[in-house]
């Protein structure tokens, strides 16, 4: 990617920070723009000494800003977003409004400042319930099981009309759960926090059977950016993830053994944790390797980098308490 101006929305988050991190380190301007709803200003302690970067300090919904503060930048990362599966249906309107809403508005930004190339995180819950595994960028669409898939795929509807009506070029990467440094909320964190509290008991949603995948933050950076560089179609959808699954249990396991611990586990029941959770996810990324990446973590790698990463940083525990 050629350095120049980028501008990352959620870049005090746990992906976007990162990116922010190795953008500036690849020679580029960068504008972080953050409400820090659930960003940290610690993560971004390594850009914000950076000449190169500047924080504004804006909701993604307030338009008139997130317009002024774009101007100038020739490449949007669009990171921002309401994240938790979990919670979509106790707050259904969130996801309307943080996901499909914003990235309307900062389509319309974009459009307002002239700036044409955009890279989405969107999601593997698109694909709801898919029949086929791996699931390819191609395959058939579902029913929809979550709100907060539905909002993502509301969104790619967006900057695919945007494309094609305004002459944009868009980057849409369907994530599997990323985890690594700066990692602020899903199963890790979760069975982390409740093992400090209680060493000899875990409470599983589920069965502890669903098979889920994982990819580490530095692989899907490495995997946007050479995207980026090497694709050039109007809109191009990439599924990153790893060649690999992992049950639910299996990942306890790693992390109860990094520990030292062998806690007692209970189970809630069914293949679901929760509402729109899918007991199996599996990507894909045949098309993303063509390009020629591949991760360098496995999927316990990656699990225990992020370990280390909150037993070094339990500031950040704290925080999400």
């Amino acid at each position: 990617m050629e350095a120049g101006a980028c501008f990352i929305t959620g870049a005090g988050g746990f992906i976007g920070s990162n990116l922010a991190d190795r953008l500036l380190a690849g020679g580029h301007q960068v504008v972080g723009y953050d409400n820090f709803s659930t960003g940290q200003e610690r993560f971004l302690t390594v850009a914000s000494p950076s000449p190169s970067f500047r924080l504004i300090r804006g909701d993604v919904l307030e338009l008139p800003l997130m317009t002024t503060a774009m101007k100038g930048c020739d490449f949007v990362f669009h990171l921002a977003a309401s994240a938790d599966v979990r919670f979509g249906t106790k707050h259904p309107r969130r996801d309307l409004e943080q996901n499909t809403i914003a990235t309307f508005n900062v389509l319309e930004a974009m459009r307002a400042s002239g700036i044409r190339r955009i890279a989405f995180s969107s999601t593997g819950s698109i694909y709801g319930e898919p029949d086929v595994f791996p699931t390819p960028e191609a395959a058939p669409f579902p029913v929809q099981t979550s709100l907060y898939g539905a909002s993502k795929l509301a969104c790619e509807g967006l900057i695919q009309a945007y494309c094609e009506g305004f002459g944009f070029q868009g980057y849409i990467f369907r994530f599997v759960s990323i985890l690594g440094e700066r990692y602020s909320h899903g199963h890790v964190f979760d069975f982390y926090q409740s093992l400090r509290a209680n060493q000899c008991e875990l409470r599983v949603l589920g069965n502890g059977r669903q098979r889920k995948s994982y990819l580490y933050v530095q692989d899907c950076i490495d995997a946007m950016l050479t995207a980026i560089e090497k694709a050039q179609d109007k809109v191009n959808i990439f599924n990153l993830g790893t060649e690999e699954y992992c049950h639910v249990n299996d990942s306890i396991g790693w992390i109860a053994g990094h520990l030292g611990l062998d806690p007692l586990r209970t189970y809630t029941g069914g293949e679901r944790g929760w509402i729109g959770d899918s007991p199996f996810i599996f990507l894909d990324t045949a098309k993303i390797r063509s390009l020629g990446w591949k991760p360098k973590l496995s999927i316990r790698e990656g699990i225990i980098r992020t370990l280390d990463y909150l037993q070094a940083n339990p500031w950040l525990l704290e925080e999400r308490a």
